[in-house]
């Protein structure tokens, strides 16, 4: 997409233009959640979106590298809870979870070893999701912003429909921290999601696992070998802890 701060009046406003169908999905998401966890839309006409511009100072990546990781976690998880609650109008068009998958099927099939475990976990997953709802897709601690008096809002949503736990993996796995491998950060974070999501923790771990091979597998697509390893360390401290 392209972007540029704009302003609506006299509100501070971003200009979204979705290049592909599944930015322009998204943006039609940010125009379904009508400001409940999202950033609130001034005007959306096909790919063209009008949001609200975020202008608070504070930072989630910042509060998580700053000892407030716990802090940033939980505001990630209530922003998730209410992009997840059910709305009385239909939705977009969708995709489900499980084609998502596919770069990790073709990775388990060339590579083997540690993405041939994390597709086996995600292949369990899929075939009996539960809480399934509508994603946001790429939920990070870039994606939620400060909006002052209105709280913390995401934006950015993919195009997708699955098991809420897959957007909570992603908290865990984000591979722009720096600490996600930090065996110790890994640990403390995986009680605090499942407890601010009220999740299962061996499910949690879980879809962590099968979300790393999956990020892992999209890494190894651009080229990113670096980048990738770092995933399937996240993946590895998630496959110990379920065997302990």
């Amino acid at each position: 997409s392209r972007l540029l701060p704009v302003r609506m009046g006299s509100a501070p406003a971003m200009l979204k233009i979705a290049m592909d169908a599944d930015e322009q999905v998204g943006n039609q998401l940010m125009t379904w959640w009508d400001g409940e966890g999202a950033a609130p839309v001034f005007a959306h006409h096909e790919q063209v979106l009008v949001m609200e511009r975020a202008m608070g100072s504070r930072s989630l990546m910042r509060m998580a590298l700053e000892n407030q990781d716990d802090e940033a976690s939980q505001i990630l998880c209530v922003a998730l809870s209410r992009l997840h609650t059910p709305r009385s109008l239909p939705a977009p068009p969708l995709v489900p979870l499980a084609l998502w998958f596919k770069s990790l099927r073709r990775a388990a099939d060339l590579q083997g070893g540690p993405y041939a475990l994390c597709l086996a976990t995600a292949e369990a997953l899929l075939a009996d999701p539960q809480d399934v709802v509508v994603l946001h897709g790429d939920m990070h601690h870039d994606n939620v912003l400060d909006f002052g008096p209105r709280g913390w809002l995401a934006i950015d949503p993919k195009r997708v429909i699955g098991e809420r736990g897959f957007d909570y993996a992603n908290l865990i796995c984000n591979p722009d921290l720096p600490t996600a491998a930090e065996p110790r950060r890994f640990h403390r974070q995986i009680d605090v999601v499942a407890d601010a999501a009220g999740l299962e923790r061996r499910r949690l771990l879980q879809w962590v696992l099968a979300f790393a091979g999956l990020s892992a597998a999209w890494f190894l697509e651009d080229n990113d070998t670096v980048s990738a390893e770092a995933q399937l360390q996240v993946a590895k401290l998630a496959s110990c802890a379920l065997e302990a």
